[in-house]
């Protein structure tokens, strides 16, 4: 008998964005397409201005595409954050007058569900990944990296298939940008979440997906793509970027990401 094919949690078929201001439209994407399946991971890289973030913001529903469709697990985007969705931002955002307790249960608070077992699963979650000492501390007492794990801990919290990370490492310094990459890296692997990355930085784009889709200036297309296959045995995000093929891959993403240059 013939395996069932599964459908793909993200599905963008033809979006195009343009802005309307008082000057004139400008556009922003143009004819974007791909798939995501469950539990992959997807980043992506473009020249400043070319609607990485704008992508994020239209699957997410804070946006309406001009033209194109967007469904997550087989239902259009309609307008706000669908409950699939759970979206990490630049900055952490935490409360700085709340403990990391009350800002990880934030969003359960917004939505009404704040019960046992959802305390019991955020509780775990902060032990899980070295929070649990902090619970009642307030985000000034935290390192750049441990608020980072808050605020994906608070998103988590939420339970969402879908993750969309909007450069969510750029705030930090190099060394804690590499260590927090790698954390968040293997929390997002371990609880089986399905990923969009938008980044900058083409090393970190490598080491966390399985695909990196390239824009191109804007209007942002679709330039080029790589799927992700590196040798190395270890799933830490510090550790792919040892592997005999990275060199080459962030090569060829390094040219087409170059190529209007």
């Amino acid at each position: 008998m013939r395996a069932e094919t599964l459908a793909p949690l993200l599905e963008m078929e033809k979006v195009s964005m343009f802005y309307h201001t008082p000057q004139g439209e400008t556009a922003a994407l143009s004819d974007i397409s791909f798939q995501l399946e469950k539990g992959a991971f997807l980043a992506i890289v473009g020249p400043s201005g070319c609607g990485k973030s704008t992508i994020l913001s239209l699957i997410a529903g804070l946006l309406r595409p001009s033209a194109g469709e967007i469904r997550i697990a087989g239902e259009p985007v309609g307008e706000g954050i669908s409950p699939l969705v759970g979206y990490m931002l630049q900055h952490d955002h935490l409360f700085p007058w709340c403990t990391v307790w009350d800002n990880v249960l934030l969003g359960l608070k917004i939505r009404g569900e704040v019960k046992p077992e959802q305390k019991e699963r955020v509780a775990a979650l902060l032990e899980q990944y070295g929070l649990a000492d902090f619970r009642n501390s307030l985000p000034r007492h935290l390192s750049g990296g441990m608020r980072q794990r808050a605020a994906l801990i608070r998103t988590l919290a939420l339970e969402p298939e879908l993750l969309l990370l909007d450069e969510p490492f750029s705030a930090l310094d190099y060394q804690t940008r590499l260590r927090v990459s790698d954390d968040i890296g293997t929390i997002i692997r371990s609880q089986g979440k399905t990923a969009v990355l938008v980044t900058h930085d083409i090393s970190e784009a490598i080491s966390m997906a399985d695909r990196v889709l390239v824009l191109s200036a804007r209007p942002g297309r679709i330039r080029y793509q790589e799927r992700i296959c590196l040798s190395s045995s270890s799933a830490r995000v510090l550790e792919k970027r040892q592997a005999p093929e990275f060199a080459a891959c962030f090569d060829r993403i390094w040219k087409e990401l170059n190529g209007d240059v």
